[in-house]
């Protein structure tokens, strides 16, 4: 008979033993993952060549091919009966960009010029939209959110109605911590919801007020991101509803709407982040006119996958965004945007890391699904899309690990974990930064709201853990001031414009391959680890997760 203490020895030889054998199969895997073919696949995804990665478009073309060929010569399946590819129908929206929004009924008719003051569009699919003089209700921060007890719709019907609103959160702009979660963005700061709500209320037009901090970006980017075409999927609720018109206009735009209503602009703003606010009929009317082109098409989620050995009916799957916005002729010079760091460093690093499961001496037990998503600059559509028409079941989906403009600033001690706390994969990432004296670390701006703008988002909202971690900011050789200086620099200056180009004569790649072996080693560990990890306690998606494991 084994004595309790000499069970204890065996347990401690057999974890010992078994952290050998894990070092050992993973050891070449590791090593597979260098900056070698990384560089090589960012500079052919980031290159003219590939015309800005556009859904629908060449570019589409030649950067789902090649991503294909890719998981083809590395070895890994065709993830879609036969096929790498996973059609996503869409119904692409070209709105006349002749147009201007009139602002009517107060201090003098206002006339707002497109792109320089305001960036309009729809989700219709119609010849012309046409709205005429409809009222215009300041509706705060346009939130209905009854488990933070807060409305700004109370009491209001705004159909037919324009809907004027702030961007972010009550909590953003007082740093009350008994608003919302203070300054960290909730699903309702961002944009989408705000679309969403408006839509569900009945408003014809909804207009979102643009301020830099509040959105965690320059107005170039509302520039560059809502003009032009758009894309939406087939089923858009918003497109079913009465919502005719998605606008923004600059901060000085909306200066001038409320002096033309007779309104203190910074005090209705100071008024709507207090509790009780009431929504204000502005006494104005908005109109605007335009043609617009609808016409349906399709895109391509990529899906590639590495079978496991033990349970090859459970999953874990990779993302990482393929799409960028294409190329603008009406731009001077430089007209493509190759999306080099957004996110030809993710769709790379998908590919190094199919690459390092394929070196592992014993196949790890569960399935492996690598999967580039399409129209993620459009809203995440092709992870949404994925999420409704999964080509796994979603009951047996693992976790989801999301890769999205990676670290081109050198190694850093930390990574961040956008959403920290809210499942159990944190102690995954945890426990593998802490093998390599790396520590895990909160968004430290999560009033950019990180954790609702990239794939991750979709697998969340389904119930399906998902984990968003991105580069950290405590540089190893500068500290973290000068990390979270270079990472706000860089989005001032490149996130969504031309100039996002690949450099690698200016990009430290050592970071970066730091942290796409630290991806790679905590899916690992999820696929040897029999354990289905779940939302933590309290977290809204929970419930979803529960109900589908049942």
């Amino acid at each position: 008979m084994l004595t309790k203490s000499r069970i204890l020895i065996l347990s401690i030889i057999s974890v010992l033993t078994g952290c050998k054998i894990q070092d050992n199969n993973i050891g070449e895997a590791l090593d597979r993952i260098d900056a070698n073919d990384l560089r090589k696949n960012i500079s052919v995804l980031a290159s003219d060549e590939f015309l800005g990665r556009f859904p629908a478009t060449a570019g589409e073309e030649k950067t789902i091919n090649y991503l294909s060929e890719q998981f083809k010569e590395t070895g890994l399946e065709p993830a879609n009966n036969g096929s790498y590819f996973q059609k996503v129908p869409l119904v692409k929206i070209t709105p006349d960009p002749a147009m201007h929004l009139d602002i009517s009924g107060g201090k003098g008719k206002l006339s707002l010029k497109y792109s320089d003051e305001f960036i309009g569009n729809t989700a219709k699919d119609a010849d012309q939209i046409k709205i005429d003089n409809s009222g215009i209700i300041f509706v705060g921060y346009g939130i209905k959110a009854p488990e933070y007890d807060w409305d700004d719709y109370t009491g209001l019907d705004v159909r037919g109605k324009t809907v004027l609103m702030l961007v972010n959160d009550p909590g953003y702009a007082t740093g009350d911590t008994t608003l919302f979660t203070g300054k960290a963005m909730t699903y309702y700061g961002r944009w989408t919801y705000k679309y969403e709500e408006a839509a569900r209320q009945g408003a014809a037009a909804a207009i979102i007020i643009h301020e830099t901090g509040a959105a965690a970006y320059p107005w170039s980017v509302v520039q560059n991101s809502f003009s032009g075409s758009q894309f939406y999927l087939e089923d858009d609720e918003i497109a079913k509803s009465e919502l005719q018109l998605k606008a923004w206009v600059t901060t000085e735009a909306a200066r001038k709407i409320f002096t033309s209503a007779g309104l203190d602009y910074d005090g209705m703003l100071q008024a709507a982040a207090k509790r009780g606010f009431k929504s204000v009929d502005m006494h104005l009317g908005a109109s605007i006119l335009f043609k617009n082109k609808a016409e349906k098409t399709s895109s391509n989620n990529v899906a590639a996958l590495w079978q496991g050995k033990g349970h090859p009916d459970e999953y874990i799957i990779y993302t990482a965004h393929w799409d960028h916005f294409g190329v603008n002729p009406e731009l001077q010079g430089d007209s493509i945007f190759n999306g080099a760091v957004d996110n030809a460093t993710g769709t790379a690093a998908l590919l190094e890391i199919a690459k390092a499961y394929t070196r592992l001496k014993n196949r790890q037990d569960r399935s492996i699904l690598f999967l580039s998503v399409t129209a993620e600059e459009q809203g995440l559509l092709g992870s949404a899309y994925y999420v409704e028409h999964p080509l796994f079941p979603l009951s047996k989906t693992v976790a989801a690990i999301n890769m999205d403009a990676l670290n081109i600033f050198g190694r850093t001690r930390d990574m961040t974990i956008a959403g920290y706390g809210y499942s159990q994969l944190d102690g995954y990432a945890e426990n593998v930064l802490k093998k390599y004296d790396r520590y895990a670390r909160p968004d430290p701006e999560p009033e950019k709201g990180g954790y609702f703008r990239s794939d991750h988002f979709s697998f969340a909202k389904a119930g399906v853990p998902s984990l968003d971690l991105s580069g950290g900011v405590d540089n190893v050789e500068h500290g973290k001031e000068w990390g979270l200086e270079q990472e706000n620099k860089w989005t001032m200056e490149h996130y969504h414009k031309p100039s996002d180009n690949y450099e690698p004569d200016n990009w430290n790649f050592d970071g970066m391959i730091d942290d796409i072996r630290v991806y790679f080693e905590i899916g690992y560990d999820l696929s040897i680890s029999g354990e289905f990890p779940n939302w933590n306690p309290g977290v809204q998606f929970k419930p979803l997760r529960d109900k589908m494991m049942e």
